[in-house]
């Protein structure tokens, strides 16, 4: 089981100052909020790669139908580089509706932008490669060019590309096999049509580690090197933290997230984090 800490707001420095932080007190992650207007979430992990020599650098999450994937892939190529491949690109469609993430452009629809995720997805096999090629879908294109001016960037430390964490929408079969074909799984729960709303368990993420397991063996791949999400919140004071943790690692997760969304103040988000990541990640062995 490996623990993960989100900041949940803050600058380029705070995040620097927080990383460095995080790894002195035994976390293996430190991600940052992709937000549409704001804080550039890359500069940040830049900063952080600068403070940092062990945990791994990504955001929660990247709305990547809304970027352009040759974009994505010079900045996450350029942070691996300076942080000798430690980055984990985690990746989304974006939320749906709400007016505050949707200030410069309409919603295309959630069919679009599945669309636009799945050639991104594609897109960036390629672009992580120094080496040109070509691409032809129904959003994005790319014509081979042989000698590239300026040149492209250099590829990832980490081959053949960057871990990337996927959103699948459980228990909706194309949604989950879209996370079960990349490197990892973010968990998100639809309730069936006809069913009561309910929490996310335990009991349903295992339910989706078996079909991811099917998924992958199906495609002639393993889960060795596949990670599971779980996210949640624990205290700095709290003695059993652990025991919040235990049921999901049970269940098949690899990664615990702590994840507080309850402000966006950024003297408020900085002493949470600070009390948080001094007292240590929630480990349960």
């Amino acid at each position: 089981m490996k623990y993960g800490f989100v900041m949940a707001y803050g600058d380029a420095r705070a995040a620097a100052e927080l990383a460095a932080l995080a790894e002195a007190h035994g976390w293996d992650g430190i991600f940052v909020w992709e937000s549409i207007w704001g804080i550039d979430a890359w500069a940040m992990l830049a900063a952080a790669a600068m403070t940092t020599e062990r945990i791994r650098l990504g955001t929660m999450l990247t709305p990547l139908p809304r970027r352009k994937p040759w974009d994505v892939a010079g900045q996450t190529s350029t942070v691996d580089n300076l942080s000798n491949g430690r980055v984990t690109l985690a990746v989304g469609l974006g939320v749906a509706g709400e007016q505050r993430f949707w200030l410069f452009e309409d919603d295309p629809g959630r069919k679009v932008r599945a669309e636009l995720m799945d050639e991104s997805l594609a897109m960036l096999q390629h672009l992580w490669r120094d080496e040109p090629f070509e691409f032809s879908g129904k959003h994005y294109r790319s014509t081979k060019v042989a000698d590239l001016m300026p040149p492209a960037p250099p590829p990832p430390v980490h081959q053949p590309r960057l871990p990337t964490w996927v959103v699948g929408a459980w228990p909706r079969p194309k949604s989950m096999r879209r996370a079960a074909l990349q490197d990892g799984w973010l968990p998100n729960y639809i309730v069936p049509a006809g069913e009561k709303p309910g929490e996310w368990t335990p009991e349903l993420l295992a339910e989706g580690v078996a079909w991811i397991r099917k998924e992958r063996a199906a495609h002639g791949l393993t889960m060795d090197g596949y990670d599971v999400v779980a996210e949640g919140v624990t205290t700095a004071d709290d003695s059993a933290a652990a025991d919040v943790v235990r049921p999901w690692a049970a269940a098949g997760a690899t990664w615990w997230i702590d994840a507080d969304w309850s402000s966006m103040d950024a003297t408020a988000v900085r002493a949470a984090a600070e009390r948080r990541l001094t007292a240590g990640p929630p480990r349960i062995d």
